[in-house]
């Protein structure tokens, strides 16, 4: 009997305790796997200390158990590179953990890299909710897909939809950045980089995935703390990538311009929404604050540990 074809896609995901989400999800990715020819390696990447999702894995034979004991998302996402490595397979297909991909997900990412060739691929994210949010939460933007022209190039992405050339990354010596790993926001200091090296990524809009969105993301308190985290990670990748002092003033100006004017802009937004009592306009504003704030502890150099374990040192 020949031996089997050597996959050309690894798909994978990290996971942290989400023993639902990943039940949910274990059969949508063998039926995405499926989608290509050869099928692609699905590889689950257990970033719990006590490998609490070892035999829920198990119990699917099609599926690779890795352990990553590490915290931090980026040690997840890395290991899911180096398990394509060592299975010399180049190409990796990220999603969530707490995500659904329609039918043909898969197939469509892998057909955007093999007509256009860039370095990654990235698509739409909807989100679905458990509770029909409120007008505040609407008008936050906080659930809303950036729209983008199929085949647009783009400056960065996020690893809930993301097929990426992982040989492109090796040449380029990039990885995720474990600097990111409790903040959020490897994926975002990835991709920039990649782009501030003249790399390409492109954006397929065949290729959706479904972001299940809980009762206790639709708080307007997690939706604040998302935006001045989400502010705070665009500062820290913006001077990460500045090189040396001749840019790294520049970049701070930019940024301090950037906050004030988001600053500026909630403000307004706060008092027009209280005059018209418009909800929505209220959480819109309420966010440009927060992000605001988070751009600007960026510049000064503080951080946001959004994903820091309790007990951790």
């Amino acid at each position: 009997m020949p031996a089997a074809p050597t996959p050309r896609v690894l798909l994978t995901v990290a996971t942290f305790r989400r023993p639902a989400d990943l039940a949910a999800l274990l059969p949508l990715l063998e039926r995405a796997a499926a989608e290509i020819s050869p099928a692609a390696a699905i590889v689950v990447v257990d970033n719990d200390p006590d490998a609490c999702a070892r035999d829920q894995i198990a119990l699917h034979p099609g599926v690779t158990y890795r352990h990553e004991p590490r915290p931090g998302i980026a040690a997840a996402r890395n290991a899911s590179l180096a398990a394509a490595r060592e299975r010399g397979i180049a190409w990796v297909a990220f999603l969530d953990d707490d995500e659904r991909p329609d039918p043909g997900w898969l197939a469509a990412l892998v057909r955007a890299m093999q007509e256009w060739r860039p370095a990654a691929v990235s698509g739409p994210v909807i989100s679905v909710f458990e509770q029909e949010p409120d007008a505040w939460v609407r008008g936050s933007g906080t659930f809303e897909s950036r729209p983008h022209a199929h085949g647009a190039r783009i400056r960065g992405a996020a690893t809930n939809n993301l097929l990426i050339d992982r040989e492109v990354l090796d040449d380029r010596g990039l990885a995720f950045d474990d600097a990111f790993g409790l903040t959020g926001g490897s994926d975002s200091m990835l991709t920039r980089a990649m782009t501030h090296q003249g790399l390409e990524i492109r954006w397929t809009s065949e290729a959706v995935v479904r972001e299940v969105v809980p009762v206790a993301r639709t708080r307007r308190s997690w939706i604040v703390s998302r935006h001045r985290r989400t502010g705070n990670d665009w500062s820290r990748v913006t001077l990460a990538l500045a090189d040396g002092r001749r840019e790294q003033l520049p970049a701070r100006l930019r940024l301090v311009v950037t906050g004030v004017r988001r600053a500026v802009r909630g403000v307004i937004g706060s008092a027009m929404g209280a005059a018209r009592r418009d909800a929505g306009r209220r959480g819109a504003a309420r966010c440009d604050l927060a992000t605001a704030r988070g751009v600007l502890e960026g510049v000064f150099g503080r951080t946001r540990t959004e994903y820091a374990r309790p007990g951790a040192s």
